[in-house]
């Protein structure tokens, strides 16, 4: 009977599966075990299953075992780190999880000491653990390496589909078997094969036979030669149909620094981990691993210096590699540019300090879109490649290339490379499927012979399985795959810089992920303590070192605080889709980060007032400008607010008396109604902006009604709760028109605020309209007290501004995007990130939505939308429950909108003037640094790292071009330029700064 390649194929992966349940050939239980020093039967649950729980033993193995074929098996219950410890010798670490359960034993007695937590990978709970299986294993070795040799010919077959070779391969297989001398003993055949999943469909099983026999030495020969023979056939179909393709493969395990568990358990998984790559080096010492996160070396560093010092060891030797150059792998559309330099700044000096290499590839595989900025930063830290792989999951447009330079919005260019693997990503095995589906999907082969594999479990699943290591040993004989050699990640790309032709593709800014949107809004209490944090810091360092700069001491440095604020730019913490544990553990972090920072602003303001010119001017006023705008005088006195007429010019101090500090005229403030010299704003008795007059241009702003607050209670996501939002969201918009009540707050003269209270269902919405008296925008002060369950709250305002695109604050620079939905590519971008501003603008005027810590933007059309909160149940049930506070502002203008002071109301907004009073001070201006021509933005002023230098790091905010000139008084000069690692650098450009350029520059004694 002929039987169809299919069929032939089902037959052998039975006979494959017969194979495995003659692997063991003797086993004795490991028992006597100890639950926190109590008693606990193999087979028992655990007394308790909280925190770590520790477990020990004793095992012994039969002396007619050899050492080098016994394994230990556990599944204990849980997450474990488990402890190897023969008498008077070395203790042998491993981490234990679902993937890897077996263990080589260092002796044949040995004590076993376990820390376990009742979790499972992905912080899923082990409801009732228990002490599963416990016992030593007499490996069949012959018999293990035929059944995985078999199992893989099974698997090219099925993958390599129509190839010529497969019917050779078949016919290898059922050779392999008929050669096979096989036990058939009735008790020892039943009692072995029990375990399969037709043996336990079975009514009643005969009694089985506790300890059956092993295969006898004839029989162990048969498989031998078999196996010898089997591997002789695959040679020499390899001779005549050679390897198809080539895979670089590099160890790894992506471990999120917190996601569905908090990050105490992450310090636990990364152990675990570690300790599972360093003994799979001693097994197999071509094994090559990788792990990214300068943080993860830090945290290791503290909690086991031992293992540290292996790691170091591993590194040295080269079979472990540092990779990444960031201290986290952190979400790339939300924190700031100076964010970007510091996760750089700070992870290249950790791997530098502590292993002796920067890196050149920048490691991040799961992070959700890219912003435009990062190629030039990265460029200018050293690194000139990008590794991810997230692009494969936008769900609308298929991302065209995998091997391609990435240019940033400056025109800076780093080698980008993602590969397209079927089985799990960049969680990926050496499976024949895995390695044949990631070539067959590598569109870069026609420029590069070679693709990247990244193979390993990550989340506490352990990394890479033995059993991955010896596949891709066995593949390597194999005909028509992929070939495979492990890799180190720098090499690989080191090798496409090397050979890379003149056509490679460019893809030219953001790389916008189409999926996960509504990490921008989750968790918002999370994403505004971030934001201050942040502000906090790059301010501080910003006053100190104007304080340097007039003669102050060097303060010390804040890296202590930026680490927690990097740390909490993690990928699964910023965006908000982890658990509620790890947003309690980020807001106490973040609060810290930015406490210290206040208080490190008010020592430097007392530093820089010590410095001032002496004068007889009592009860004066000291104002502090932070950024390179000139800035009106508005700021919260003692006494409350103060508006005036005058200007503190940029990275400027005003000394001021009280007779300057009167309100600048011409505010009026009504039930309905809010006025200044700038704009004129009226309240509808729904709640919302009927009017936003701009006075200077002579014309409405609105097409509509402004501020339109609008709950969406069709926010519930197909898939991924706290990361998607659906973009049939709107379908049953309700706007909250119902207003309780409506009160005049404050009078002026200096600011006039008008306060409406709403409802929606169970939740209270209080918006306080609040205008300076010198402020060119309505700012919109907004308290949230939220309990309602999966619903997006959103602001919606439509302008009278007519325009294909709209302008997005992103790191250092803005992005541009359509307001259209001409193509899928437009369509798809309805939820989109932005920084403190968006902006919709047609030649001659345009209307800003500006915020204090809001990311999710909308424009459609001529309406601004922004999200203000969302409510998912997973992971995190309470997520952004209770009360919360933000600001947003509208502002009209004429003209461009950088020349109009977008860029400057929204610096207001997000980082107001320092003020201070002071007595027998000299009235006046202090500028200590000046910085003319060409209009940027300051990113940082900071005491530089290992010098008594001052850093003054500025971009090029609007994609323009000019002239800088830099200037320092007291005795300073500008040292010339500086990279992000505040090494100098020689810089040969016409211009003094080009489109989104960014540059920092020594300022020196």
């Amino acid at each position: 009977m002929s039987l169809t390649l299919q069929q032939r194929l089902d037959r052998i992966n039975v006979r494959v599966e017969e194979l495995e349940f003659w692997r063991e050939r003797e086993t004795v239980p490991v028992d006597g075990w100890q639950f926190d020093g109590a008693p606990i039967a193999l087979g028992g649950f655990w007394p308790r299953n909280d925190g770590v729980r520790k477990l020990a033993a004793q095992a012994v193995v039969p002396d007619h075992w050899p050492l080098d074929e016994t394994l230990l098996m556990l599944n204990v219950g849980g997450e474990s780190l488990i402890a190897l410890t023969p008498a008077g010798g070395e203790t042998e670490r491993f981490g234990l999880d679902p993937f890897h359960e077996e263990f080589p034993v260092p002796a044949h007695r040995f004590a076993i000491d376990i820390d376990a937590v009742a979790r499972r990978p992905f912080g899923e709970p082990v409801r009732e653990p228990r002490l599963t299986r416990a016992h030593l294993a007499w490996i069949d070795k012959p018999v293990h390496e035929l059944r995985l040799l078999l199992q893989q010919v099974a698997e090219a077959v099925q993958y390599l589909g129509e190839h010529e070779v497969v019917p050779h391969l078949i016919k290898a297989a059922e050779e392999t078997f008929a050669a096979l001398d096989w036990p058939s003993a009735t008790a020892d055949y039943v009692s072995r094969t029990a375990p399969q999943r037709g043996q336990q469909r079975i009514w009643q099983l005969p009694e089985l036979k506790q300890n059956p026999d092993a295969l006898r030495q004839d029989q162990r020969a048969s498989v031998t030669a078999a196996l010898e023979a089997l591997r002789g056939k695959l040679r020499a179909l390899k001779a005549v149909y050679p390897q198809q393709g080539k895979l670089a493969i590099t160890g790894h395990a992506h471990i999120d620094l917190a996601w569905l568990w908090p990050y105490a358990e992450t310090r636990r998984k990364a152990r675990r981990t570690f300790h599972t790559a360093l003994q799979l080096m001693k097994q197999f010492p071509d094994f090559v691993f990788n792990q990214s996160t300068a943080a993860y070396y830090a945290q290791v560093e503290e909690d086991d210096p031992e293992l540290f010092a292996k790691i170091q060891a591993a590194a040295k030797a080269g079979q472990w590699e540092t990779v990444g150059a960031m201290w986290v792998e952190p979400d790339t559309n939300m924190p700031t540019g100076e964010s970007f330099v510091r996760q750089l700044l700070y992870g290249q000096r950790y791997f530098e300090q502590k292993f002796g290499v920067r890196h050149r590839v920048c490691w991040l595989p799961d992070c959700f879109g890219f912003s435009g900025a990062l190629p030039q930063l990265l460029r200018q830290a050293g690194v000139d490649s990008f590794f991810t792989i997230k692009v494969n999951w936008s769900e609308t447009n298929r991302f065209p290339y995998d091997l391609f330079w990435w240019e940033g919005l400056d025109g800076s260019r780093v080698l980008a490379h993602t590969f397209d693997n079927p089985v799990n990503g960049y969680n990926g095995s050496t499976e024949p499927k895995a390695i044949i589906g990631t070539w067959k999907n590598f569109r870069g082969k026609v420029i590069h012979d070679e693709s990247l594999l990244a193979v390993g479990h990550g989340d506490g699943g352990g990394g890479v399985m033995p059993e991955m290591l010896e596949r891709q040993k066995q593949l390597a004989d194999f005909p028509a795959v992929p070939s495979m050699r492990p890799a180190r990640v720098e090499e690989f790309f080191g090798r496409i810089h090397d050979n890379l032709p003149a056509n490679v593709p460019t893809w030219i800014g953001e790389i916008y992920l189409e999926l996960h949107r509504a990490t921008l809004t989750t968790q918002s209490g999370t994403k505004k303590k971030h934001r201050e944090a942040e502000r906090a810091l790059i301010t501080a360092e910003t006053v100190s070192s104007l304080a340097m700069l007039l003669g102050a001491e060097k303060p010390e440095s804040l890296e202590a605080q930026w680490r927690p604020v990097l740390k909490n730019e993690f990928h699964d913490i910023l965006p908000g889709s982890g658990v509620r544990e790890v947003y309690v553990d980020a807001e106490n972090e973040l609060a810290a980060a930015r406490d210290v920072g206040l208080a490190r602003q008010q020592e430097a303001l007392g530093a820089l007032v010590a410095k001032l010119p002496k004068g007889e001017a009592q009860d004066v006023t000291v104002l502090v400008n932070p950024t390179l705008s000139d800035r009106p005088v508005r700021f919260e006195g003692p006494d409350g607010p103060v508006a005036t007429a005058s200007n503190v010019p940029a990275l400027g101090i005003t000394v001021i008396g009280k007779a300057g500090l009167a309100a600048a005229p011409g505010l009026i403030v009504t039930a309905d109604r809010l006025e200044n010299s700038h704009i004129r704003v009226t309240i509808g008795k729904d709640g919302s902006i009927t009017s936003l007059f701009d006075k200077q241009a002579g014309r409405e702003a609105l097409a509509g009604r402004g501020n339109q607050l609008v709950a969406y209670p069709m926010d519930k996501p197909r898939n991924w709760d706290a990361w998607d939002l659906e973009d049939d969201y709107t379908a049953n918009g309700q706007e909250l028109t119902e207003v309780e009540s409506v009160e005049i707050v404050e009078k002026g003269p200096h600011r006039a605020a008008i306060k409406i209270v709403k409802r929606f269902r169970d939740s209270t919405v209080t918006q306080t309209y609040s205008l300076w008296a010198n402020a060119p925008r309505l700012d919109i002060k907004t308290h949230l007290d939220w309990h309602d369950r999966r619903v997006l709250l959103r602001t919606l305002t439509p302008v009278a501004v007519r325009s294909d695109y709209a302008t997005f604050e992103c790191a250092f620079g803005v992005v541009r995007r359509s307001t259209h939905e001409n193509t899928s590519w437009d369509a798809a971008k309805f939820e989109v990130p932005g920084h403190r501003f968006a902006d919709l603008a047609e030649p001659g005027f345009g209307v800003a939505m500006l915020n204090d810590g809001k990311y999710g933007h909308s424009v459609r059309g001529n309406v601004l939308g922004l999200s203000l909160l969302r409510s998912p149940i997973y992971p995190d049930p309470m997520a952004d429950e209770g009360e919360q506070s933000l600001t947003y502002a509208l502002m009209p203008h004429a003209g461009d909108l950088f020349a109009a002071g977008v860029l400057r109301e929204a610096e207001d907004l997000n980082q107001p003037l320092l003020s201070s009073a002071a007595h027998g001070l000299q009235p006046g201006e202090v500028t200590p640094v000046k910085v003319a021509g060409h209009p940027v933005a300051i990113a940082g002023l900071k005491p530089a790292e290992d010098t008594a230098d001052v850093v003054l790091r500025v971009y090029e905010p609007a994609g323009g071009r000019g002239k800088l000139d830099v200037s320092v008084s007291g005795g300073w000069k500008v040292g010339g330029d500086v990279n992000l690692l505040e090494e100098t650098v020689q810089r040969n450009e016409d211009f003094g700064i080009r489109p989104f350029e960014v540059r920092s520059l020594r300022l020196t004694r």
